[in-house]
């Protein structure tokens, strides 16, 4: 199969915006568009059935009007709808593993209405062995064209290879031509801490040890994509805060998941959690060994 991006589709305005944006990465990266929308009640197709009674009417309605908007705004894009007799948490896996990237849309990010995010967005998340990109409604512009000002910011956590989120990365960014930030958050450990601050030579020490392991990094990278602009950042913070604080005026978001994590351990880490509840901006989840 040639790749594609595929995007979930249900209709809602959270959707749409991840539909958009989907067409926009495709488009820059040259690939298929697909639009999937799935359905467990989905009738086999009938050339005899008027259209009042097609059972179908309402999936084939929200694929046919973003395909149609989409197409408006990208003529030259291959698009392809396809609707699927399936439940759609298992339909959207099944096409992460086959697709470049799987976009889908977030809900309410606030609050309470963060332990809502979506009954198919999060195990998707969890589960698929590609990237999956989450949008939320009036987001999907923020980087969408070349030379936006939103740059592209990832969250390193210098524990091992990072090369998937970093390969992911600098292709987003040498794509949209805006500069890329690669951040490392690191507490103070307890004992640097005193009744007048912190210890200056410890939390110099620290950040001294992360900056080399952060420069190390992306030193291949940085030869590979020349023409990239590279920023780096070591916060003294908790990771989860220094990663949502440096995705303030991104314009994409780029964090990891580890694939292969403890049996009882949640399915996402914390900064990725914290990510996908508390940034702003299209987010980007990497799944990585």
């Amino acid at each position: 199969m040639e790749p594609v991006v595929t995007v979930g589709l249900d209709g809602s305005p959270e959707s749409l915006a991840a539909a958009r944006w989907a067409a926009d990465e495709a488009d820059r990266r040259r690939l298929t568009l697909r639009l999937l929308h799935a359905w467990p009640l989905l009738t086999p197709e009938s050339t005899r059935l008027p259209a009042e009674m097609d059972q179908n009417y309402w999936a084939k309605r929200i694929v046919h009007h973003a395909k149609s908007e989409l197409q408006a705004r990208h003529p030259g894009l291959v698009i392809v709808g396809n609707l699927v007799a399936e439940d759609a948490q298992e339909a959207l896996l099944k096409a992460a593993a086959e697709s470049e990237m799987t976009v889908l849309g977030s809900r309410g990010l606030e609050s309470v209405e963060s332990y809502f995010l979506g009954d198919i967005s999060m195990p998707v998340v969890a589960r698929a062995e590609r990237p999956v990109v989450l949008v939320r409604a009036g987001t999907e512009g923020t980087a969408s064209a070349p030379g936006a000002s939103g740059g592209v910011v990832v969250a390193l956590k210098l524990r091992g290879p990072c090369d998937d989120l970093l390969a992911f990365s600098f292709a987003a960014a040498a794509a949209r031509g805006v500069p890329l930030r690669a951040v490392h958050g690191r507490s103070v450990p307890l004992h640097a801490h005193a009744p007048w601050g912190t210890d200056h030579d410890v939390t110099e020490r620290i950040t001294q040890d992360a900056q080399k392991l952060l420069s190390d990094a992306l030193r291949p990278w940085r030869e590979k994509f020349p023409s990239v602009e590279v920023a780096d950042g070591i916060g003294l913070e908790s990771p989860t805060k220094a990663v949502v604080r440096a995705a303030e005026g991104a314009g994409l978001l780029v964090v990891g998941r580890r694939m292969h994590r403890p049996a009882l351990a949640p399915p996402l880490g914390a900064v990725a959690t914290a990510a996908i509840h508390h940034a702003r901006c299209p987010v980007a989840v990497i799944p990585h060994d």
